[in-house]
């Protein structure tokens, strides 16, 4: 199964009044770049979070992002200081006495107090928590990994129409190459029969000059190792897999073999036929940046 690079995946997973929400959405790169944005609290189930991630995925640029809510409304509790609360009521009858001013305190004024009442955090069940975090990123990653290989069906059936388009186009170009040469031949003898005034020149002169011609804009090998290409990059997307970086490779090659038709042309139709050649491989080349 191929697998575009390009895909989304999104599950939420609620237990124990605790949500969570994971979403994964990820574009073309080079190689693997997970990005995570979750709540800091989280931060130290990141490593089994990557672990899950480099299951699904080798190449690409991920962005997860991880959404808690704690419905329970247990997350955190107010803490009483008696002992601070006491010296507050302490010290305000000793200035009432020392002074002899109204003692106001009020339970309202005392509340207010400094650290008289702090808000702390419910101690979490860590444990508990990551199945949670790590059931829904497998979820995410299940359907993050359906839309890819949909993507990759879709790409690897479009790759295969141009290749086929591709060969035609090859084949046009085996077809044109004899025929630029007798065109030649013709050409030459024309024109030498025209020079000399009909003498007649040894055939071994025109077969000589014909000859060097015929090196100069060969294409047979290009041709052969184009088509070779060609066949290889059509098994290997009928095989499928991971398989990104050597179609990659096997365009630049296919890119090269296109140059070098195109440099040895010395006929319009050849020339217009090797820059249609590049076009589609340049089609190729773009389409092959999503594969993984």
């Amino acid at each position: 199964m191929i697998r575009s690079m390009t895909g989304f995946g999104k599950c939420e997973v609620m237990k124990n009044d605790r949500r969570i929400t994971v979403e994964i959405k990820s574009v073309n790169h080079r190689y693997l770049d997970a990005n995570i944005k979750m709540p800091r609290k989280f931060n130290a189930f990141e490593a089994e979070i990557r672990n899950i991630i480099k299951n699904y995925a080798v190449r690409g640029k991920i962005d997860i992002y991880i959404n808690y809510e704690d419905l329970s409304c247990a997350d955190s509790s107010l803490v009483f200081n008696e002992v601070l609360a006491a010296e507050y009521v302490k010290y305000a009858e000793k200035i009432e006495a020392l002074f002899g001013l109204k003692n106001d305190m009020t339970v309202m004024h005392l509340m207010k107090s400094p650290d008289v009442l702090n808000m702390e955090e419910v101690s979490i069940d860590e444990e508990e928590l990551l199945e949670i975090i790590k059931e829904a990123v497998v979820g995410a990653c299940e359907k993050f990994t359906q839309t890819r290989e949909t993507e990759g069906e879709n790409l690897k059936n479009d790759l295969l129409g141009k290749l086929e388009a591709l060969k035609v186009t090859v084949d046009k170009v085996s077809v044109r190459s004899p025929q630029v040469l007798e065109e030649y031949r013709e050409r030459l003898e024309g024109k030498v029969n025209e020079l000399l005034d009909n003498v007649q020149i040894e055939p071994s002169r025109i077969a000589t000059e014909v000859t060097i011609f015929a090196d100069k804009m060969c294409v047979d090998e290009e041709l052969v190792r184009l088509n070779s290409h060609i066949d290889n990059m059509t098994a290997e997307l009928k095989k499928g897999g991971e398989l990104g970086k050597r179609l990659d490779f096997l365009t630049q090659e296919m890119n090269r073999e296109s140059n070098t038709i195109l440099s040895k042309a010395n006929d319009l139709e050849v020339t217009n036929l090797g820059i249609e050649l590049k076009t589609e491989i340049e089609k190729i080349r773009e389409q092959i940046q999503n594969i993984e």
